[in-house]
């Protein structure tokens, strides 16, 4: 159960982050569009539960908890949001545009299946230059749709780079259902597997199938085998962009929202604990641990400074 309750945490610290930008966000000091993760983060735990620091990740516009669970700063997160001169970007990008060189995250990129060929791209630098480590790219059901998944994919397979595919399936590309996207009949990981990656699918709200799964996985991308996929099922709670819930839109059926949610991926591992021994009390000491953390860092933001004229040069090509 150790690493089950390791698991958690990192998943709880997650919501509760995304929680405090949530009710946060009216105040208008972040004024930066926002994709939450909330109700997807199993995938990011597990995914990067199975990781090494040298890893290399890349991930999409609803980036905050690849980004955190790949070992990111709270603090810097945070203070990107915010505009500061802290931020993990100086204050340049804001939520969709996250990079942490420390920890291995690489980039995320506002459009659509924009850093899968980044990935593909690190990982023939990597095969290449013999490295010990692999890329991942993290991105939506969506992405499956655009031509730079299947060139990448292609490649990837072709050369038998050291990357792996994480798609994060939650049914949505902003209002559009699977159902007017792609065929009935298609499998993304029948797909995958027909271009050459290794491709499995798992309950992307189980954090214990989402480990097994990509350890199994990375064993033999790390070996030398070529790239794999994991196809992750899963559901945002929120609005596609944004700190609301939109339900009352109607473009998701009610009875779909409530299965969802009642596989909500927070609440299958705290019952989990909860039948096997783990005491309540601890549990809830661990949210105001992580309540603590999150104020601390909010506070950080606040009173970090605004980023300097002196510095608009940087970072440009011309």
């Amino acid at each position: 159960m150790s690493e089950l309750l390791e698991h958690y945490r990192r998943i709880l610290r997650i919501r509760r982050i995304e929680e405090a930008i949530a009710a946060r966000y009216s105040e208008q000091k972040m004024r930066c569009p926002t994709h939450l993760s909330i109700g997807q983060e199993a995938v990011a735990v597990g995914v990067s539960a199975c990781l090494k620091n040298a890893d290399k990740a890349y991930s999409s516009h609803r980036a905050h908890a690849h980004y955190l669970a790949k070992g990111g700063s709270l603090d810097a997160l945070i203070s990107e949001l915010y505009g500061k001169a802290t931020g993990c970007t100086g204050g340049r990008g804001g939520s969709m545009h996250l990079s942490d060189l420390s920890v291995g995250f690489v980039a995320s990129t506002a459009i659509v299946g924009n850093s899968i060929p980044l990935a593909v791209g690190n990982g023939l630098h990597q095969q290449v230059q013999k490295l010990d480590e692999i890329s991942v790219t993290y991105f939506g059901e969506g992405a499956t749709e655009e031509g730079a998944f299947y060139e990448s994919a292609n490649f990837a397979a072709l050369r038998k780079l050291p990357v792996l595919f994480v798609c994060e399936n939650n049914r949505y590309s902003v209002y559009s259902p699977l159902s007017v996207r792609q065929p009935d009949s298609r499998s993304i990981v029948t797909l995958a597997n027909s271009i050459g990656l290794n491709a499995v699918e798992v309950d992307g709200n189980d954090v214990e199938q989402v480990v097994d799964a990509t350890q199994s996985l990375l064993e033999g991308v790390r070996s030398g085998k070529g790239p794999a996929l994991i196809e992750c099922h899963t559901y945002r709670h929120r609005e596609h962009c944004g700190p609301n819930f939109d339900d009352d839109l109607g473009y998701r059926p009610s009875e779909e929202v409530a299965h969802w949610i009642s596989n909500d991926p927070l609440d299958r591992a705290y019952n989990k604990l909860l039948a096997n021994g783990v005491s309540e009390s601890l549990l809830r000491a661990m949210t105001t641990e992580i309540d603590s953390e999150v104020k601390q860092a909010f506070d950080f933001a606040e009173s970090a400074p605004e980023p300097s004229e002196v510095n608009n040069g940087d970072y440009l090509y011309a």
